[in-house]
């Protein structure tokens, strides 16, 4: 499929051409500027003055005869070439290099030539550039090159190339010629003369090419009708380009390579090396590419090869759909000499119309690439999906459009496995690009295309997208979820927008089995919700309703609160207290909250709940069918409250635990009463719970005096060798066990008194040997301690002595080093390197004010 490059538009009429000689025929031609130079079959020179101009959209060319020259050799001019910074023209003809002026056409008074001359080329990009010479390299009718520069009336020889054989045709590029000798090419370099054969070819059946296209390469016209591009390393870096036989001539406009036969003007893409455009063309001679511009001519006319607009030539390719081709050819056109914004302006809008083009051919990964690419504005996708965008939405699209799709129902044509496809692409495309700089400003309308997609589709993200910072409008969306029957999403949206009345009217259906939505997490996140609610007013409204659902999970509307809360009277502990007295599970675990997780010391909570704790236990213990289980964690959490808090009414827990069996519990209270003999005694006689006993002793001594804790522990031992008690044989083994016990602690001259007399000293050798072990601990370390004390006090005694051995003299002249002021108080500070300062100047004891000195702590403490 062909598309249109370039358009083929006359130069110079071919009246003008030959009014002034009925035989002239072309044989070549260059342009510079403005200036039009033709060499002919016949020996003349024309120079034309050409313009471009553009009229109505169309290119016409406007010529004027400057002069002519008839060289007198009766011999084609086989090339001209004309050169600007010289005003020179270079004319070879009957292999002879001469020079003309460029303006009159009259040889160079020097007379300078160069004979025996197959061909010559120009090195634009010469390794050594002067302004005010050009650099030729000429092929000459023997196996040699030469190397020439060129001044305004001087030939200056630098350089003999031998070749194997003589060249036809020749291109120049820095340090290399690429030459076509008589039957192969092959690569020089300039400086070395190395010569690094390509490839043969047979004249007979290819005309020899040498083009240079960019820097360091060169296309040749190879065997088969194929087009080698070469480097001047000799290497191949892009696949050879299939082009017609009989070929007469090569041009490159970037990005095209355009190729003329006897027939027709072929144009092939560097790029993919496809043919792109054909122009009948018959009889053409010569063709060559001038800054750019492509003129060509037959032997009586001249034309040039005019590129369509890059823009037109993408809007060609993409409306015969071929994206690949339009996207490579735009990558193309900054090269044109389009400005960097002009250009990713044109480009980022051409890969949106490409992007669109795959989006109608179903080709979802690649268009999804192109609008991400290509920055499309995402409304222009979204409203191709009936009722996807907002309905307050002022959005317009493209002018000029970037494609003609009225909606995906054209394209889907009702087939539903299409439509979900398309759906799904919408939905993938916009969870991708939510939160890029593709979504700045346009929020709203991607989350509520999102949300009614997930809505119709009943897809597990609604929910994430409603609780993320969403952007989605009530007016749109409420209808959307009540109609697909989304209410805990619905109740989700009214939260969003401040209406929690709204949302908690839904959730409490829910909870009710008024409404189901398998979505909704259940009864917990309201109450949750609620819990972090500030609105106390709506909270009072709902807690009754939660309360009665659940008591435990209802009351931690009001102990699950923030807790950087603001103080409010309805949620005042005692306000809520009273409220909460229809519901007895709900008062203990608030009570619990008040005093073991906020830690309210006051004694109205501590007795309340401990209360509470010991009616339940009591009302277990009346029960027979509760299991065992039950009762003892009931007694465990009162056991708990009773050991750990010491703001309860004792005496009225006490009042109402001795009239039961419940001894641990008085054991506990008459600890709290420092009534230890009577806590011992029930633990030892009537629970017979020697481990607890023992414990008892630890717990109730902790934070007390060493004195306090061994007072417990004779305690303990006492009631162990209390001879009334009627089992006292039975105490023994646990009273051994106490005095040899690591953590119990003794006077040891008590415990002897204590003891009965009928125990042997085998019995008590463990006790005695541990007693005595640690009265010589004690005594030694008391010594150590005694010595060390003794060695501190030396050393402070020798401190004093030094400091007082040199007087401080205090006059009346003599002033604060600090502060320069005189000493108003008698007391002063001295540091250890005579500095005197006032109490108040003295910031650091441990270093000097004046100096800056540090001082060890020893013997840093200014006197």
């Amino acid at each position: 499929m062909s598309m249109k490059a370039f358009e083929l538009v006359p130069a110079i009429e071919r009246a003008k051409l030959i009014a002034d000689k009925i035989k002239t025929q072309i044989e070549c031609l260059d342009v510079c500027g403005k200036n039009l130079y033709i060499g002919t079959a016949d020996c003349f020179v024309f120079h034309y003055c050409i313009e471009e101009r553009n009229i109505g959209g169309r290119t016409t060319f406007y010529s004027e005869k400057q002069g002519q020259k008839y060289l007198g050799l009766k011999k084609a001019i086989v090339q001209i070439k004309a050169a600007s910074a010289l005003n020179r023209i270079m004319v070879l003809c009957d292999n002879t290099f001469t020079l003309l002026n460029m303006f009159d056409l009259e040889p160079v008074y020097s007379g300078a030539k160069i004979k025996g001359v197959n061909y010559f080329c120009l090195n634009e990009n010469p390794a050594n550039p002067n302004p005010f010479s050009i650099e030729i390299c000429v092929a000459l009718k023997k196996k040699q090159l030469q190397v020439f520069t060129i001044l305004e009336d001087k030939i200056i020889h630098n350089k003999d190339l031998s070749i194997p054989e003589p060249a036809t045709i020749i291109g120049v590029d820095e340090k290399h010629v690429c030459a076509a000798l008589t039957t192969q090419y092959c690569i020089i370099e300039i400086d070395t003369g190395n010569i690094q054969d390509l490839f043969p070819f047979d004249t007979e059946y290819v005309n020899p090419v040498v083009k240079k296209v960019t820097k360091d390469e060169f296309l040749l016209s190879g065997p088969s009708a194929l087009g080698m591009f070469v480097t001047s390393a000799g290497i191949s870096q892009r696949p050879p380009m299939q082009w017609s036989d009989n070929l007469v001539s090569v041009s490159c406009v970037h990005p095209y390579i355009v190729a003329m036969n006897d027939e027709f003007i072929t144009i092939h893409s560097i790029l993919d090396q496809q043919q792109k455009q054909a122009i009948p063309f018959q009889g053409g001679v010569f063709m060559n590419d001038f800054d750019g511009k492509l003129f060509i001519a037959s032997s009586r006319e001249i034309y040039s090869l005019v590129p369509v607009a890059f823009e037109k030539q993408i809007q060609a390719l993409l409306a015969d759909k071929r994206v690949t081709e339009a996207l490579e050819l735009a990558e193309n056109a900054h090269s044109t000499g389009m400005t960097k914004d002009k250009f990713m302006k044109m480009y980022r809008r051409i890969q949106q119309q490409a992007g669109f083009i795959e989006f109608t051919q179903q080709h979802f990964e690649e268009a999804r690439d192109l609008f991400i690419k290509g920055q499309v504005d995402v409304r222009e996708i979204i409203c191709l999906y009936p009722k996807m965008m907002p309905t307050g939405s002022n959005f317009t699209r493209s002018s000029p459009a970037l494609h003609e799709i009225p909606d995906i129902t054209v394209l889907t044509k009702n087939n539903e496995t299409l439509t979900a496809e398309y759906i799904y692409f919408l939905q993938s495309y916009l969870e991708e690009i939510r939160n890029t700089k593709l979504s700045i400003g346009l929020k709203q309308e991607i989350d509520v295309a999102l949300l009614k997609l997930y809505a119709e589709n009943n897809s597990p993200e609604l929910i994430p997208l409603l609780i993320s910072e969403t952007s989605c409008d009530l007016a749109d969306c409420v209808e959307c979820l009540e109609r697909y029957q989304r209410h805990h999403a619905l109740a989700l949206l009214h939260k969003h927008h401040s209406e929690n009345d709204r949302a908690l009217a839904i959730w409490s259906k829910l909870v009710n089995g008024e409404l189901t939505d398998n979505s909704f997490p259940g009864f917990k996140f309201v109450i949750e919700f609620l819990a972090n609610l500030n609105n106390h007013e709506l909270v009072w409204k709902y807690i009754d309703w939660a309360l009665e659902k659940d008591e435990e999970l209802g009351v931690q509307i009001l102990t699950e609160r923030p807790v950087n809360e603001p103080p409010s009277e309805r949620l005042r502990p005692d306000a809520v207290i009273d409220y909460l007295h229809r519901f007895p599970l709900a008062v203990i675990n608030y009570l619990e909250y008040l005093v073991f997780q906020k830690k309210l010391e006051k004694e109205k909570y501590h007795t309340h709940l401990a209360v509470l704790y010991l009616d339940k236990v009591l009302n277990l213990l009346k029960n027979s069918s509760v299991r065992k289980e039950e009762i003892d964690m009931a007694r465990s959490k009162l056991r708990h409250m009773l050991q750990i808090s010491s703001l309860y009414r004792v005496q009225l827990i006490l009042g109402k635990t001795k009239e039961t069996d419940m001894h641990a519990e008085c054991a506990i209270l008459y600890g709290k009463l420092e009534e230890h003999d009577k806590a011992l005694r029930i633990l030892v006689h009537k629970l017979k719970d020697y481990g607890a006993a023992e414990n008892y002793c630890l717990v109730n001594s902790q934070g007390r005096e060493p004195a306090y804790r061994k007072r417990l522990f004779h305690i303990l031992l006492s009631v162990y060798l209390d001879s009334s008690y009627e089992r006292k044989d039975t105490l023994v083994a646990p009273a051994m066990s106490l005095l040899n016990s690591n953590v119990a602690d003794f006077d040891t001259v008590k415990v002897l008194q204590l003891l009965p007399d009928s125990w042997s000293v085998s019995l008590l050798s463990q006790f005695l040997t541990r007693a005595m072990r640690k009265s010589m601990h004690t005594s030694r370390m008391t010594r150590v301690e005694r010595m060390m004390a003794r060695g501190e006090n030396l050393s402070i005694k020798q401190e004093c002595i030094e400091l007082q051995q040199e007087p401080v003299i205090m006059t009346e002249d003599r002033n604060c080093a600090v502060c320069n002021r005189p000493y108003s108080e008698p007391t002063f500070i001295r540091y250890p390197n005579g500095v005197v300062t006032h109490v108040h100047c003295a910031k650091n004891k441990y270093i000097c004010p004046v100096t800056g000195k540090l001082f060890r702590t020893q013997k840093s403490n200014p006197s």
